[in-house]
């Protein structure tokens, strides 16, 4: 096979693209706009902070509408309700068992429970699990504050609550007075939970 290198002849030289080339540039530059378009969407979207903080509930009022009346089972039969938490500073933590992070730092937040009940902090891990990985896992690992078993009545909380991508683990803080005083969508931190203490 022989390629022709000769050049061009004059008359058939042209910088103007046919009309064909012209529409097979325009819509490979349509895709690559896309494309590009898509590609900083997503870089902005993981580059941008989780929420961590913001008051979404007036002073006095509930976090979301019928807060205070939400009540689950817990592992052992019997049942958590938000009503008995009203008045104190909780930290409520949406965990799984199957979420790596979340198992990573419950040990902080039982520290955190227990350095700071004497203070008023309540604590609730709401679990978006199955009763049963729940019951397996607390056997392993007893925490000192209660867990409910939320499942997907707990993923909606989440995100009615701010938690909008459904991600776990997140915490939210519930200052005495019902309004949210922090959120922090992924692991907590030792310092995090300094720094909450200090704010109900």
């Amino acid at each position: 096979m022989m390629l022709n290198m000769s050049p061009t002849p004059p008359e058939e030289s042209s910088t103007e693209p046919q009309p064909l080339a012209r529409r097979q540039l325009l819509v490979a530059t349509g895709i690559a706009a896309t494309l590009a378009g898509a590609g900083a969407a997503w870089w902005n979207a993981s580059q941008a902070p989780a929420p961590v903080q913001g008051a979404s509930a007036p002073v006095g009022k509930e976090p979301v509408d019928g807060f205070w009346a939400l009540q689950w089972d817990a592992p052992k039969g019997a049942v958590v309700r938000m009503a008995d938490f009203r008045g104190h500073p909780v930290l409520l933590n949406f965990w799984a068992t199957w979420c790596p992070p979340c198992v990573e730092e419950l040990p902080l937040i039982n520290a955190f429970y227990d350095k700071n009940k004497a203070n008023g902090w309540q604590v609730l891990g709401l679990a978006i699990d199955k009763p049963a990985a729940v019951d397996a896992f607390l056997q392993k690992l007893p925490l000192h504050f209660p867990v409910a078993l939320a499942g997907l009545s707990g993923a909606a909380l989440g995100r009615n609550l701010g938690n909008l991508t459904g991600g776990l683990p997140f915490s939210i803080a519930v200052g005495g007075d019902g309004s949210v005083i922090q959120r922090k969508l992924g692991r907590l931190s030792e310092s995090d939970l300094d720094t909450w203490a200090r704010l109900k």
